[in-house]
C-alpha cells in the first residue's frame, strides 16, 4: 500500500514554516517600520489619488522585504551570540529550527526582491533601501559587541524609513525628507536605550554594549532625557515655517509639544528610579510616542 500523507502533520509543517518566517523578519518590528515609511509616503504626496495606492502597496511590500532581509543576515551573524541570550536563544537559527544557510537565502532573497520592488517606485527609493541594509549588516551589527556607538550607527537605518516615504511619494532628497530623518533618528536613542536597559543582564550573556556609558547609572539615564529633549525640539521643527512644504498649523504642534513632554515625563522618572520597570515603561510609551506623533502628522496634513 501507498503510504497516506498525513494532513494534520504538513499542516503543521506549513504553519512551522510561516512562524519560522515571521521570527527570522522580526515581523512585528518590520511592520511597525513599514508604517513609518507609509506615513512619510502619506506626508509627500501632494492629493492622494488612486494610483498612489500601488505605490503605497509596493512600498509596504518593498520596505518589509529590506527591514526582513535586514534582520535575518542580523540572526544569521550573531547565531552564536544568540543561543547566550533568554531572549533570542528560541529564535529560528540558534535554535536548529533553520539552517544559517536556509536563513542567508531568504536573507538574500528579500534584499533582491525589496531592491526590485523600492527601484519600480524610483531609484532613489532603492538607494536608500539598500544603504539600510548594509549599514545595518555590516557596521551597526558587528560594532555591538565593540562600543557602545554601534547604537548612534544603528540609529542611521533606523531613522531612514520614515524619511524612504517621503522620497518614495516625491522622488526627491530634501529638507523635508532630511527633517523626517531627524526626527526618527533622535528618537532611536531613548527607545534603544530603555531597551538595552531592562535587558542589560541578558545582554551582558553576549557582550552587547547598549548603553552609552556601558551602565544602567545616572550617566545614562541624563542622556536618555537629553535625547528625548532634542526629539522633542525635531519634531516641532514643522511648525516653524523652515522645512519646506512640510509644515504642521500651530494646534498640531500643541498636540506634538504635549506628546514630547509625555515622554519626557517617563525619561525623568527612569533618572530618578533607573528601574527595569521605568526602563519599560518608557520602551513602551516611545513606541507609542512614535505612532501617534506620525498619525498627528498626517491628520494635520489632510484636515486643516
Amino acid at each position: 500500500m501507498k503510504p497516506t500523507l498525513n494532513s494534520s502533520s504538513n499542516s503543521f509543517n506549513l504553519k512551522s514554516i510561516y512562524v519560522d518566517f515571521l521570527e527570522i523578519t522580526k515581523a512585528r518590528l518590520a511592520i511597525s517600520v513599514v508604517f513609518s515609511s507609509l506615513a512619510g509616503f502619506m506626508l509627500g504626496v501632494l492629493d492622494f489619488h488612486s494610483s498612489d495606492w500601488l505605490v503605497l502597496f509596493k512600498l509596504a511590500i518593498g520596505g518589509y522585504c529590506m527591514v526582513g532581509a535586514s534582520n535575518a543576515f542580523n540572526q544569521v551573524i550573531e547565531k552564536d551570540l544568540d543561543e547566550l541570550m533568554d531572549r533570542t536563544k528560541n529564535r529560528p537559527v540558534p535554535s536548529g529550527r533553520m539552517t544559517p544557510n536556509s536563513a542567508l537565502l531568504i536573507a538574500g532573497f528579500l534584499t533582491l526582491v525589496g531592491i526590485i520592488i523600492l527601484y519600480t517606485i524610483n531609484p532613489k527609493s532603492a538607494l536608500f533601501g539598500a544603504i539600510s541594509i548594509f549599514i545595518y549588516t555590516s557596521l551597526y551589527t558587528p560594532l555591538k559587541t565593540i562600543t557602545p556607538l554601534s547604537v548612534f550607527v544603528g540609529a542611521f537605518p533606523g531613522a531612514i524609513p520614515f524619511m524612504l516615504g517621503w522620497v518614495a511619494a516625491t522622488n526627491n532628497f530634501g529638507i523635508e525628507a532630511g527633517t523626517l530623518f531627524l526626527i526618527q533618528f533622535f528618537w532611536q536613542f531613548p527607545h534603544f536605550w530603555a531597551i538595552g536597559w531592562f535587558l542589560f543582564e541578558d545582554y551582558e550573556k553576549a557582550g552587547f554594549f547598549m548603553l552609552p556609558t556601558g551602565k544602567k547609572d545616572k550617566g545614562t539615564a541624563l542622556q536618555i532625557i537629553l535625547y528625548t529633549v532634542w526629539l522633542l525640539l525635531a519634531s516641532l521643527l514643522p511648525a516653524l515655517g523652515y522645512t519646506g512644504s512640510f509644515f504642521i498649523s500651530p494646534i498640531a504642534a500643541i498636540v506634538v509639544f504635549l506628546l514630547g513632554i509625555w515622554m519626557l515625563v517617563y525619561a525623568v522618572k527612569l533618572y530618578q528610579t533607573r528601574s527595569e520597570k521605568s526602563a519599560r515603561t518608557l520602551m513602551l510609551v516611545s513606541v507609542s510616542y512614535i505612532t501617534l506623533l506620525q498619525i498627528v502628522y498626517i491628520l494635520d496634513k489632510f484636515l486643516r
